[in-house]
């Protein structure tokens, strides 16, 4: 909020709660009475859906020209928006940050490498760092109703939406904190199980399948 209240003049904060068991909502409630409902916002749902099921709700409430979006954990400083802010210029329709040192056990930092490889490789995509979580996006730019993943390969899916539709980024370093509180649900074995089943089946929806009638279009010709 404070580096909002210097940075621009038009601005909102939405928070999602995603179906928090503790005293979240009495923080957020809290909040909201000193910020006021128009400038903190909040969006709640009853049971947790999943990380990309919470950014789609945070995107899809969100009014302003611009998108920016990063993690309630407290590995990123939220004060960097500056960097990004700074970088929106003319034609540039998003700015994402990437992490110069990250600060996380080996076995996270390993599995997050080889995640960004694979998926970098797969989907083809050129930019370094897929799950920085760190972004600034041009609403217009942002197709909401297109996004469907429910868990964390919304970043994926998203990714390769902006670069496949052309849109220019420019990317900037940004800090990574050590997490100093809660526990990540991701860099465990059946979570990282089903990652790897949502990246397959988003591979074959995104990359596959739209590239099929293009091979049986050039079939056909071939043989005419």
């Amino acid at each position: 909020m404070a580096t909002l209240e210097q940075s621009v003049s038009d601005f909102e904060v939405i928070v999602v709660n995603d179906g928090s068991k503790d005293n979240t909502a009495e923080v957020l409630a809290a909040l909201q009475v000193r910020y006021g409902t128009e400038r903190f916002r909040v969006v709640t749902h009853p049971v947790n859906r999943g990380y990309g099921a919470a950014l789609r709700s945070g995107f899809a409430t969100a009014t302003k020209d611009f998108v920016f979006y990063t993690d309630g954990d407290g590995q990123y400083d939220p004060a960097e928006i500056t960097k990004l802010l700074t970088l929106l210029g003319p034609g540039v329709c998003w700015v994402n940050g990437f992490k110069t040192t990250r600060a996380d056990s080996w076995h996270r930092i390993f599995i997050g490498t080889m995640y960004n490889l694979c998926a970098r490789t797969l989907f083809r995509i050129k930019l370094r760092d897929i799950d920085c979580d760190f972004r600034l996006i041009r609403r217009n730019c942002l197709d909401v109703p297109a996004l469907t993943a429910t868990s964390g390969t919304i970043c994926l899916e998203m990714v390769r939406q902006l670069e496949t539709a052309g849109y220019r980024a420019l990317e900037t370093p940004v800090t990574h904190l050590p997490r100093l509180h809660g526990q990540s649900q991701f860099f465990r074995p059946i979570p990282l199980l089903r990652t790897f089943g949502h990246i397959l089946a988003l591979y074959w929806r995104i990359v596959v399948r739209p590239a099929l009638p293009l091979r049986e279009e050039s079939r056909v010709a071939t043989s005419e």
